[in-house]
């Protein structure tokens, strides 16, 4: 892929309402487990992004009949013992989470087969699904803990064991690995974590037949299936993920007003939104319901000025992905603001807590790494270019810190982007920003 640098810039507010590509947490889910019902699943609204395709590859290579259409996926379910063995390994590229879902969907499916992925990928621990997976008797292969990660074919006769589980850090990937295996155990798995991470998992198998039970959050039992899931016919909302960053673009560029309609509002996921009200932004929820078993709503966005807050715990687990764009909104906000609990974003497709940091000071940032986050103290940026560091999210948050520093910034590598949000800089453009979008100088 041609390397690229992007420079962003605002010359009058924001203003305008947009629908965005449907949620990317929900639409690896939804594809991967309407490959293990039994029926045609339809989901709308699927993003077509880098992250996406991964998943559908794989699952053409687990032998899985699916079609892509103007936003429109339809599965041909295979069942969850009907899967077939991969002639060679599946790639999941940089997306831990795709890879840490397949494991849990080869388990339970003993279909076998080798995860394997980018050579970031490959220095990530793959620790935390393979020692549980092996209390369930999974024999999983691995060089160091880490990708590739090799299953051997299990027949349907020899379920894997029902287990009680408490994880060490709470991670929605890790559960869901342990959900999927959970449903080909001889009894009934408990796992806990130490605070609630995003349910979407648990919500879509449960709509889909699987008994799902939530003891007390954040504690759940998981019974094997007596039954075939049901197929899907969904309409994917908006994700938040993607959306943070416009509404942080929002409340930084003066007497800008925006909506974003249709938006995903689990609550697992709206941390984000509860930070920035606590620091003083003008955030409105419009038209809630609920689709699905996933709550939606309309977002209005008024820019506003922001005073810096302390995040620590369960409120951090639920924006962990939306945290550079929360950086962003800090770095312009009155006061210091300071992140803690924040560990995991060392274990994402980068250290996003060391690059976030390295590459914020280079363009004026005034902030201190902790080993679980970060302090920022709030002053205008200078602007002056950095880098992406292959990191999808890392991209776009030091791309709308441009719309506000009194010189430009320049991203370079933001290529990247693709992974998740292919249409970033067009869904800007259409709210009245400025791009400089151009190959490697």
């Amino acid at each position: 892929m041609e390397s690229l640098n992007l420079s962003l810039a605002a010359h009058k507010p924001l203003s305008g309402s947009m629908t965005l590509p449907g949620d990317k947490s929900l639409a690896l889910r939804a594809a991967l487990f309407s490959a293990l019902a039994e029926g045609t699943s339809e989901i709308n609204n699927f993003p077509d992004a880098g992250v996406t395709r991964t998943m559908l590859t794989a699952l053409s290579q687990l032998g899985v009949e699916w079609h892509l259409e103007d936003g429109k996926l339809t599965v041909v379910g295979r069942g969850l013992h009907g899967l077939t063995k991969p002639s060679k390994h599946l790639d999941c590229k940089n997306s831990a989470t795709t890879i840490r879902m397949l494991a849990g969907a080869l388990a339970a499916s003993g279909t076998g087969g080798t995860l394997d992925g980018s050579p970031i990928l490959r220095r990530r621990s793959m620790a935390r699904v393979t020692e549980p997976l092996r209390l369930m008797g999974e024999l999983i292969a691995t060089p160091n803990g880490c990708a590739p990660m090799t299953f051997p074919s299990r027949k349907p006769d020899k379920p894997l064991h029902a287990i009680t589980y408490t994880m060490n850090i709470a991670s929605a990937q890790v559960k869901s690995c342990l959900i999927l295996a959970a449903l080909a155990a001889n009894g009934v798995t408990t796992i806990t974590e130490p605070s609630p991470s995003r349910d979407h998992t648990e919500r879509m198998l449960s709509a889909m037949g699987a008994k799902i039970r939530v003891i007390a959050p954040p504690t759940i039992q998981i019974a094997p299936l007596d039954k075939p899931l049901s197929p899907l016919t969904i309409t994917l909302p908006g994700d938040i993920s993607s959306a943070a960053f416009l509404i942080v673009a929002a409340l930084l560029r003066p007497d800008s007003s925006i909506v974003i309609r249709n938006i995903g509002l689990n609550p697992t996921r709206t941390g984000l939104l509860d930070a920035l009200r606590v620091m003083g932004a003008y955030i409105k929820i419009e038209n809630p319901q609920t689709l699905y078993g996933e709550p939606i709503g309309d977002l209005h966005i008024t820019s506003a000025p922001l005073h810096g807050i302390h995040l620590q715990g369960p409120i951090v687990v639920r924006m962990i992905d939306e945290v550079p764009a929360l950086a962003i909104a800090a770095c312009f906000a009155k006061g210091k603001t300071t992140i803690h609990d924040a560990a995991e974003l060392r274990y994402k497709e980068t250290d996003r807590i060391a690059n976030l940091c390295r590459e914020l000071r280079r363009i004026g940032a005034e902030i201190e790494e902790h080993s679980d986050g970060m302090t920022i103290t709030g002053g205008q940026l200078k602007g002056g270019r950095c880098d992406a560091c292959g990191d999808h999210r890392l991209a776009m948050a030091l791309a709308i810190a441009g719309l506000t520093a009194s010189t430009p910034v320049i991203v370079n590598h933001a290529e990247v982007l693709i992974d998740s949000f292919p249409n970033f800089v067009e869904t800007l453009n259409a709210l009245g920003i400025n791009d400089y979008f151009h190959g490697k100088a």
